[in-house]
């Protein structure tokens, strides 16, 4: 057995330390902040030595960028690619998929530097999910969907930071915002009866 198959109590740790490495540090960040988690500390919850987890990545900066990318690598396909859903009902179903606290805000907060391989990460992620609230919304016939993909994300993105800031849930009060935001953006003849529904006249 050699030094990188131990942890820092000896012990084999086998092939799974990556990902332990991973699952330790989006708890840690999540809980106490990327600037709060030490790399010791890291070590001691994902059980592996220092020397692993560098074999497995060249610093800090490259964890963080990776639990991001790995976080949502396919942008809400639990709300975006349901084929059960209208595109309205879509749209008003990323309020209730989203995550309260947002790891992309949460990363660009606390990392300053712009060019940080994180940031851009998020900065990408948060342009793809504008774009995929866009996409949606041109399904649902709206007139201007990068207009509302926008208003969207920026709506997703405040009950994110407002239910941070004030520890409870602002996305019942964003989704019934949004609810309006997307009937009044929806021309009337392009509102899907959804199916099953019978004729209102």
């Amino acid at each position: 057995m050699t030094e990188l198959e131990k942890g820092p109590r000896g012990l084999r740790r086998g092939r799974g330390a990556r990902e332990r490495i991973l699952g330790a540090s989006q708890q840690l960040f999540r809980d106490q902040g990327i600037g709060g988690t030490g790399m010791d500390q890291l070590c001691a919850v994902a059980e592996v030595s220092k020397r692993t987890l560098y074999q497995h990545f060249t610093g800090k900066d490259d964890l963080i960028a990776e639990c991001l990318r790995r976080f949502d690598p396919d942008i809400l396909p639990e709300v975006f690619d349901r084929t059960d859903l209208t595109p309205r009902e879509r749209l008003l179903a990323a309020f209730d998929a989203h995550a309260p606290l947002c790891p992309y805000i949460a990363a660009a907060v606390e990392i300053p530097d712009p060019d940080h391989p994180a940031r851009i990460y998020a900065r990408d992620y948060k342009k793809g999910f504008a774009a995929r609230l866009a996409e949606t919304a041109r399904e649902a016939g709206v007139t201007d969907p990068e207009q509302l993909g926008e208003q969207l994300a920026l709506l997703l993105d405040g009950a994110s930071a407002r239910s941070r800031v004030l520890n409870t849930d602002a996305f019942a009060t964003a989704a019934a915002i949004a609810a309006v935001l997307v009937d009044n953006a929806i021309p009337t003849a392009a509102v899907a009866v959804p199916a099953g529904a019978g004729a209102s006249e």
